[in-house]
């Protein structure tokens, strides 16, 4: 504690999940998180997950101090089996040159943006630059997310949708149809959607944690993206699809590596993982080669802090233009040390 306090210059920002959902801009989460993977990889400024787990309760942070912009911070994922399983997801902004508290902003929604932004950064790196048919898995928010984001940043010449429910893939069928300038058919099986597919988006988890995808069905040049084995125990991608890849591009990379069920499974059944795999930012800097025509390239994502952080700023940013927000009646002090 120090009695040498600084009241809060600018009371704070918060940002509820409506005002996030009115605000949610896919080439700005995209132009934010460019700008954060263009320097090296720093353990330091992201330091991982840190969970606390009482067994009832338990909480992961996901701290970052971003390369770029102007704010700093963490996300904290908040659950309890009080009462069934609860989830809550808050993320707190601090002014890098004052410290000073800047927003609060629900990350409910956070999540999904910054997923599907990152993604399209990944693929904007490794993926052809021609027309490409596109297999999707998967029907629900990230799916569609995902979809709209690589729209925006490569040719869609036609896409193939599968996911258990026929309604909701015809559903996504019809959206996608209006959406984009290239036809979409919902496919009766995850293996329609994906033989031959250009590019392959893995966007639903298996019930039972079984791989969503036959490694045979992938074809030898295929741009493979990996959204659902973000944790030791689920399982995405099969082992000998790992084995023929070229190169594995991760958004985290020792997460990836050894808290992505798919990575642990491929590295006991022989696989070389680690010289496998490589930083998105490496490829982003252009010091990892990729060979964009030739070679099974799979794009893993468990998810980071830096990804939250850069896109809730850009969010606060919107938010200030558009006066969209609650300012607090408060903040907290900052004290010198």
């Amino acid at each position: 504690m120090s009695t040498e306090s600084t009241p809060p210059r600018r009371l704070p920002l918060f940002l509820t999940d409506e005002d996030v959902a009115r605000l949610a801009d896919l080439p700005a989460a995209i132009t934010a998180i460019r700008a954060a993977y263009r320097t090296p990889a720093d353990d330091k400024r992201n330091p991982g997950r840190i969970f606390a787990d009482s067994g009832r309760e338990w909480m992961r942070v996901m701290p970052s101090v971003p390369p770029s912009g102007a704010l700093f911070g963490a996300k904290s994922i908040n659950g309890s089996f009080g009462d069934g399983l609860q989830v809550s997801y808050l993320i707190s902004l601090f002014d890098k040159e004052t410290a000073d508290l800047v927003a609060l902003v629900d990350g409910n929604r956070v999540t999904g943006l910054r997923t599907a932004a990152t993604t399209a950064v990944g693929i904007e790196t490794i993926a052809p630059r021609r027309p490409l048919s596109v297999g999707v898995i998967g029907s629900g928010f990230e799916a569609r997310s995902h979809l709209a984001a690589l729209a925006l940043v490569a040719d869609i010449a036609t896409v193939r949708v599968f996911s258990p429910t026929s309604a909701n893939r015809e559903a996504f069928a019809d959206h996608f149809s209006r959406e984009l300038s290239a036809p979409v058919t919902a496919v009766d099986s995850a293996e329609d959607a994906v033989r031959d597919a250009d590019l392959i988006l893995c966007a639903a988890r298996s019930r039972d944690e079984n791989p969503t995808l036959e490694a045979d069905w992938v074809g030898d040049d295929a741009t493979v993206v990996s959204i659902g084995s973000t944790t030791p125990a689920q399982r995405e991608l099969p082992d000998a699809l790992i084995a023929r890849a070229a190169l594995v591009v991760a958004d985290t990379l020792e997460e990836v590596l050894h808290g992505s069920g798919d990575m642990i499974a491929a590295r006991a059944a022989g696989v070389d993982v680690e010289t496998l795999t490589t930083s998105l930012n490496s490829v982003v800097l252009g010091a990892r080669h990729v060979d964009r025509d030739h070679g099974i390239r799979i794009y893993k994502s468990t998810g980071a802090g830096l990804q939250d952080i850069v896109v809730a700023e850009a969010l606060v940013d919107l938010a200030r233009q558009h006066g969209i927000g609650t300012q607090l009646p408060v903040g907290i002090v900052t004290t010198r040390k």
